[in-house]
């Protein structure tokens, strides 16, 4: 048999960021959208001759994007919300969706199933569905004249629908309106040439699975009934499916994915249940970790996989989009650098067991195999923890410690804050680069640092806010910056991800036991408190989101990681405490984000990730008020192990899910404190005055007043200086407002 290789899609980053460039560039007229568009044609280009170079027997087309996928997909098939109607569809509107302009909020960004990538949620309302320029077939076009062997890539009308919202109509409804817009693509793709269409059926390894069945089924077949069955391969990926059902489809392949499938997708194969005439699209090699392969053991599932098909095809488990684009560009120590695989480097273990099995060419097979044994030599496990002398409950209920901090802090009804970062603004950036290239000296660093804090904590008494924060100008990003700090850890250069838009991060690796060593953030929150006699708050990053937005080992049980991370971030909430600092807020936005897609694994992800949590907050006294944030997901499966977190005050953004977020708290007496993000930060458009109060107006139907906060939906790093002024002078007017209104009724 002849294995194929193929993959699922490229990082759109580019090696160095040039895509997030190239948009951020546009953003900020520094050029017009002819130029934009050739700088991404340029990176395009660049994309796919990478790919065809690793000798990939078919490349994705429709992958690359000018922001998001999904949002591609809308404005294809003309699912255009409602406030946005009735323009051009061009890329200027399919940025404002994305962002939001002066005149309307943006669509709701929700993470991507559970990962760090977030999609823009298609919008249903008084739609009229049509087909819009076929910028697919147009990305596929290019592609052939650069003869690059390649295959369109679309996210299919069944995972498209469920992650929808709005419209009066039924889920079938929307489906059956879309199939022949569907069909009208996928019918051009084949005539220009398309060996096969990848359609990505992700939704069809959730729990919601059965449920989609019948539709999905029908689905199918009125595609067959068109004449493409032959020409269509389902992908999905990140779970397990229902082989069963998945195998009856009229369509040429199907993709699973056998990394993150818990076993069941192998032993479905072992079981007989594919069709052997069907293709077989394997994901043996991890697309959402950096680690390299077990090359060893990825020969011995592709002698399995043979067994049980009669055409294999073998790719990465998902998209390379949730790793950095390659290992070329970092100078890394040799011990760590062999264990680790980014996007290029997944395509050259593809190339090389597609020439050990085809050629009985062994070479490439046996360098990466030796690289892979010499690595797993490295002990990184060295340090024990006695986790029983820390403690995993907070000393007295909460009802008790609100008095104490009450008493403390003496706040004013509704109580204004920030999330915590400030505007990291082009002159903090080249400052921090000057420092790390050694430009500038420490003191030099150090000096310009404190001005931007007591420049910001000035704005923040002008502006009126009750809690302040320091800003948080000495951090690249919430996550790697503890992982430059922490022992066990591994920053790189150029290792960066899509989070949403043109927004990367760079996670950090974990390969070894992690560690606290020194104090992280107590100097400057000290520093900043110390200008000032409202209370600052202290800024840190919580365990269950160091680990799932850093690239862990996979050797290693997630849970034993975790608690690392909490005890060493404990350590530094006592540090901060010692220090004085009243206000102390361990983020955990990723909490969510981990949830397993399968509904059987929710209990035990849930209590591991309190018990780290409490891990990292309790040991404080009952007067330090310990708060958490959580943005951009949905949390009513988990509304419950919020609770259990037993935070102090929870923020959690509601502004782009439009309120939506308040209906969770209708299932469950929530007594704890909690601040609802109330204007978009992620959105250039600065809210008024009505609209932050109708959100409080909403929110204090359901939650206590006294228990209320009042803040913007997240961070402020990427927003300009300007616009954060203005957006919090109208936050905190509105609530002034809202407090003399209520005091002159009272009266």
């Amino acid at each position: 048999m002849t294995i194929q290789t193929s993959n699922l899609g490229f990082p759109r980053l580019g090696r160095k960021r040039e895509w997030k460039k190239a948009i951020e560039g546009y953003w900020a007229n520094k050029y017009d959208l002819t130029t934009l568009n050739q700088q991404l044609t340029d990176l395009h280009k660049e994309n796919l001759l990478l790919q065809k170079n690793y000798n990939l027997s078919s490349v994705p087309v429709g992958d690359f994007s000018l922001y998001d996928h999904i949002l591609d997909t809308s404005l294809l098939f003309n699912i255009i919300p409602e406030r946005f109607q009735g323009r051009e569809v061009n890329d200027d509107l399919l940025f404002d969706i994305a962002r939001g302009n002066k005149e309307h909020v943006a669509s709701a960004l929700i993470k991507w199933f559970n990962t760090n990538y977030h999609y823009i949620v298609p919008e249903w309302d008084k739609a009229e569905p049509k087909l819009n320029h076929n910028v697919l077939l147009e990305r596929f076009n290019y592609a052939q004249s650069l003869n690059v062997d390649a295959h369109p890539v679309i996210v299919g009308p069944i995972t498209f629908v469920a992650l929808s919202k709005g419209g009066h109509q039924s889920f079938e409804e929307k489906v059956n309106t879309l199939l022949p817009l569907y069909k009208e693509v996928l019918q051009s793709l084949v005539d220009a040439g398309a060996p096969y269409i990848q359609i990505d059926e992700p939704i069809l390894v959730t729990d919601d699975s059965k449920d989609y069945e019948t539709i999905t089924q029908a689905a199918y077949d009125y595609f067959a009934d068109a004449g493409l069955s032959d020409h269509l391969v389902i992908q999905t990926y990140f779970e397990r499916v229902n082989l069963q059902f998945l195998n009856g489809l009229p369509v040429k392949g199907l993709g699973l994915d056998f990394v993150h499938d818990h076993g069941f997708n192998l032993q479905q194969i072992k079981d007989g249940v594919l069709d052997r005439n069907k293709v077989l699209y394997a994901g043996i090699i991890d697309g959402r970790n950096v680690w390299a392969a077990d090359i060893e053991a990825k020969k011995s599932l592709i002698e399995t996989l043979q067994n049980y098909t009669n055409d294999l095809v073998i790719q990465p488990s998902s998209s390379l989009l949730h790793v950095p684009v390659s290992l070329d560009d970092e100078t890394l120590d040799t011990s760590i650098a062999e264990g680790l695989s980014f996007a290029t480097e997944k395509l050259d273990e593809l190339d090389a067991l597609k020439r050990l099995f085809n050629d009985n060419d062994d070479r490439k097979y046996n360098e990466l195999k030796t690289r892979y044994a010499r690595f797993q030599e490295q002990s990184f496990k060295n340090l024990d923890y006695d986790f029983e002398k820390v403690r995993t409950s907070r000393q007295s209920p909460f009802k008790e410690r609100k008095k104490a901090q009450d008493e403390r802090l003496n706040l004013p009804d509704l109580p204004t804050t920030t999330i915590g970062s400030f505007p990291q603004s082009q002159e903090v950036r080249k400052y921090r680069a000057d420092w790390k290239n050694n430009r500038i000296t420490d003191a030099a660093y150090e000096a310009f640092l404190k001005n931007e804090i007591a420049r910001w904590i000035k704005i923040q008494e002008d502006i009126g806010l009750d809690v302040f924060v320091h800003g948080e100008f000495e951090r690249n990003d919430m996550v790697e910056f503890f992982g430059e700090k922490l022992q066990g850890f591994l920053v790189t250069k150029f290792g960066w991800v899509q989070s949403y838009g043109s927004r990367a991060v760079k996670p950090p690796v974990i390969y070894g036991d992690v560690k606290w060593t020194e104090p992280l953030t107590v100097k400057e929150t000290l520093y900043a408190q110390s200008l000032t006699d409202k209370p600052v708050k202290g800024m840190l990053t919580g365990p269950v989101t160091i680990l799932n937005w850093s690239f862990e080992r996979v050797d290693l049980p997630r849970e034993e990681v975790q608690d690392q991370i909490a005890l060493a971030i404990n350590e530094e909430v006592l540090a901060l405490e010692e220090a004085g600092i009243q206000i102390i807020q361990v983020d955990e936005p990723a909490l969510r984000e981990g949830l397993p897609l399968r509904s059987e694994y929710h209990e035990a992800y849930l209590e591991k990730a309190v018990r780290s949590f409490k891990l990292a907050t309790s040991s404080v006294a009952d007067a330090t008020q310990i708060h958490t944030h959580m943005c951009y997901s949905q949390f009513g499966q988990i509304i419950h192990a919020i609770y259990d977190l037993d935070a102090d005050v929870i923020s959690i953004e509601t502004s782009r899910s439009h309120g939506d977020l308040i209906q969770d708290f209708e299932d469950i007496t929530y007594d704890l404190g909690i601040g609802l993000g109330v204007y978009d930060i992620h959105s250039p458009r600065i809210p008024t005055e009505a609209e932050i109060t109708e959100a409080i107006h909403r929110a204090l139907q359901e939650i206590d007043r006294s228990l209320f906060w009042v803040n913007p939906d997240c961070g402020l790093k990427t927003r300009k200086e300007d616009e954060v002024k203005e957006a919090l002078s109208v936050l905190v007017n509105s609530v002034e407002k809202l407090r003399k209104s209520t005091n002159s009724a009272a009266v």
